[in-house]
C-alpha cells in the first residue's frame, strides 16, 4: 500500500505514456514473485529501494542536443544558464509548469539575462500534440509562436479529444490575429510534421520519458534537472545554484 501511495504522488507531477505493456509488465512481475516467494516480493515493495525517492523511469540522464538557432528560446544566447525543457501541448502536468515555474523564470531570469530559456516539443500524447505543435511553428514563422505557446497551454481540453483539431488550431491563429492564409497553408502542407517528429526522438536520447522534463545546463553542461511540474520554489533554488 505504501509504495502504490509513492507512485500516485509521482503521477501527479509527471505525464508518461500508458499503454497495454504495463498490464503486462504486471503479469509478469506478479509471477516472479510467487515464485521467488517472500523475499522479494518484500525489495519488490519497499519504498526505501530508490533511497526513498519515487522511480521516475528517467534512469539515464543524457546531454541534450545542442542549442542551435533552429530552437525556439528566449533571452541571452550566451546567458551563464541555459534551461532546456521538454514539453508536450497536451500534458496537463506541462500546463501547469508553464503557469507557475517558467512563467517566473522568465520574468526573473530571462528577463535579467541571466538564463536562457529554451523549449523543445515531445509530442508523445497522441496526433493532437503533433498538430498543436506544428501550429506553433506555423504561428513561429509570423514571429508569434510564443503567444501561441501560451495560447495553447491556456486553452487544453482533454487528450486527443478534438480540442486541438486542425479546425480549432486555425481558429486560434485568428483569434491571435495571424495572417490566415500563410497560418492554414502552413499548417495543412505538414512542414514541420518531420521536425516535430525529430525533436522528439532528440528528446528520448537525451533520456526523456515523460514530460515536462528540463535540463539545467552552465557553460554547456547538464547539472541539474528537472523531473515533472516542479513548484518554482524548488526549480529556483536550482537555477540559483547553477548561477553561482
Amino acid at each position: 500500500m505504501e509504495h502504490e501511495q509513492v507512485e500516485k504522488k509521482e503521477e501527479m507531477h509527471h505525464h508518461k505514456p500508458d499503454n497495454g505493456s504495463n498490464q503486462i509488465a504486471g503479469a509478469i512481475i506478479i509471477a516472479g514473485l510467487i515464485i521467488a516467494g517472500s523475499i522479494l516480493l518484500k525489495g519488490v515493495n519497499n519504498p526505501q529501494a530508490n533511497n526513498g525517492k519515487p522511480n521516475t523511469g528517467d534512469t539515464v540522464t543524457l546531454q541534450p542536443a545542442k542549442v542551435t538557432t533552429k530552437d525556439y528560446a528566449l533571452g541571452d544566447p550566451n546567458a551563464k544558464v541555459t534551461v532546456i525543457v521538454y514539453e508536450d501541448f497536451q500534458c496537463p502536468f506541462c500546463d501547469r509548469f508553464f503557469q507557475d515555474s517558467e512563467k517566473n523564470i522568465i520574468n526573473t531570469y530571462v528577463s535579467s539575462g541571466q538564463v536562457q530559456f529554451v523549449y523543445r516539443d515531445f509530442a508523445f500524447l497522441g496526433p493532437e500534440s503533433t498538430k498543436a505543435a506544428e501550429a506553433a511553428r506555423c504561428a513561429g514563422d509570423q514571429g508569434e509562436f510564443w503567444d501561441y505557446h501560451d495560447y495553447l497551454f491556456g486553452n487544453q481540453k482533454g487528450e486527443n479529444m478534438g480540442n486541438f483539431s486542425d479546425e480549432n488550431l486555425k481558429a486560434f491563429a485568428v483569434n491571435l490575429g495571424l495572417n490566415k492564409v500563410s497560418f492554414n497553408e502552413c499548417l495543412d502542407s505538414g512542414k514541420y510534421t518531420q521536425a516535430i517528429n525529430d525533436s522528439t526522438i532528440e528528446g528520448r536520447k537525451a533520456g526523456v520519458s515523460g514530460t515536462p522534463k528540463g535540463f539545467i545546463l552552465k557553460k554547456g553542461k547538464v547539472v541539474n534537472t528537472i523531473d515533472g511540474a516542479l513548484p518554482y520554489a524548488s526549480v529556483k533554488s536550482m537555477i540559483d545554484a547553477a548561477l553561482k
